[in-house]
């Protein structure tokens, strides 16, 4: 009977959001992306990272609040980002060091992603000391409080309404892969960046993701490209004048006459790979199999990228997505599969059999639990995929039972996971 729940509910979903009007709700605030962290030092940021109450702006934001810091390389420099993930309307805040304040500042916007409220927000980073409000150095003494004070205003308008967030207790720390679908696009977000891009793919951790889903596809000439759907169209790329399957077209005829619906260049695998390696701080990238046919250029693409991780000393981990019984046969065909993790989305006997490490249902068959705790103890990590609905997002992080979650609202996974009382 739950198992209908869930499937009843994920079709009503579907329904709901198949039919939603597309809107726009854009980001109302440029980011200046300087680079370097100023006064805030890392001591400053692991003092703010936590979950915090809310007293004044509690209407907009929720009573409680998750704020962490990320951050993007650019070669040498580091940009520092603070996302605040809230828990009303699939909020979240995105800000960024303000550099000219004389104080600990940080400017940017908050927004909802169920509809087109959006605005602006500065913060300031206070410490409460003995009952009194005053600036932060960096340092905490026995029974200081961190308060987040700032002013909050809708659309483009200054910010004047009051906001204060008072720090409560650590973020969750327990292990949990919030994972971005097709790299954080689609229906969450509604930002001026494309999904599976490189610009949403250097977005992806300020919206909550510490990994993501790709898109893989080849063109005419056999370069792998990220690409979700069947054929080009107007929800992906803008007017061309191209049609059909991307696979019938050459990669510099897509290259050269064909943008992504923000305006992005469709990238190649190599690109994709080479950002999150180079640019981010992600930790899982999950290479789901759209094409039909030999997967070797995939694999190699996967191992190169592998051993560049390691060189960089990152903990990074790329997977092989087999979503359908022709994928696993391509995989199948490889002539050599060692050093070629995999991830299969059907059922525990074939994800057993074909050795690989990661399991990933589909949500609406539900929670599976005796299933989910079999895989888990032979080993294997079990994700589960695209929940999207908040309410089943919070049963699923509190029934504590995957290993992480895919989702277009990355942010909304992130709320849950790190409010989490442990």
């Amino acid at each position: 009977m739950k198992r209908l729940i869930y499937i009843l509910t994920s079709l009503g979903f579907l329904l709901f959001f198949g039919c939603r009007k597309d809107y726009e709700a854009p980001v109302p605030y440029n980011f200046t992306n300087q680079p370097g962290a100023g006064r805030f030092t890392p001591a400053v940021r692991q003092a703010i990272d936590g979950v915090y109450s809310v007293s004044d702006g509690a209407g907009l934001f929720g009573e409680q609040v998750a704020l962490k810091w990320t951050y993007v390389l650019n070669g040498a420099d580091t940009t520092h980002y603070l996302s605040v993930f809230t828990g009303v309307d699939a909020g979240y805040c995105n800000l960024e060091i303000n550099q000219q304040a004389d104080s600990l500042w940080t400017t940017g916007y908050w927004r909802k992603l169920i509809n087109t409220r959006t605005g602006l927000l500065q913060l300031a980073v206070r410490v409460r000391h003995k009952g009194l409000l005053g600036a932060f150095n960096g340092q905490l003494a026995e029974g200081d409080t961190v308060v987040m004070e700032g002013l909050y205003g809708n659309e483009t308008a200054n910010p004047s309404q009051k906001v204060t967030f008072t720090y409560r207790r650590p973020l969750n720390q327990r292990p949990f892969s919030i994972l971005a679908h097709r790299s954080g696009g689609r229906t969450s977000d509604l930002l001026p960046a494309s999904e599976n891009s490189v610009e949403i793919i250097k977005l992806a951790s300020r919206l909550g993701a510490t990994g993501i889903e790709i898109d893989v596809r080849y063109t005419k000439d056999g370069v792998p490209i990220l690409y979700h759907d069947n054929t080009l169209n107007l929800r992906l790329v803008q007017k061309n004048g191209l049609s059909g399957p991307v696979e019938n077209y050459t990669y510099q005829q897509l290259s050269s006459l064909v943008r992504l619906i923000n305006g992005e260049k469709i990238p190649t695998l190599e690109e994709a790979l080479e950002t999150v390696v180079n640019n981010t701080a992600l930790s899982f990238v999950w290479l789901d199999t759209k094409y039909i046919g030999p997967m070797d250029k995939v694999q190699a693409i996967q191992q190169k990228y592998r051993q560049k991780a390691i060189l960089a000393r990152r903990d990074l981990r790329i997977v092989i997505g087999l979503p359908s019984t022709d994928a696993v046969s391509s995989y199948e065909a490889l002539s050599d599969k060692s050093n070629t993790p995999i991830l299969c989305e059907l059922d525990t006997g074939l994800t057993r059999s074909l050795g690989a490490r990661i399991w990933a249902p589909r949500w609406t068959l539900g929670p599976q639990v005796d299933e989910v705790k079999a895989m888990q103890a032979d080993g294997l990590t079990v994700f589960v995929w695209t929940l999207d609905e908040p309410e089943f997002i919070r049963e699923f992080i509190a029934q504590n039972t995957f290993d992480g979650i895919l989702s277009n609202y990355s942010s909304v996974v992130a709320y849950y996971h790190y409010t989490e009382q442990q």
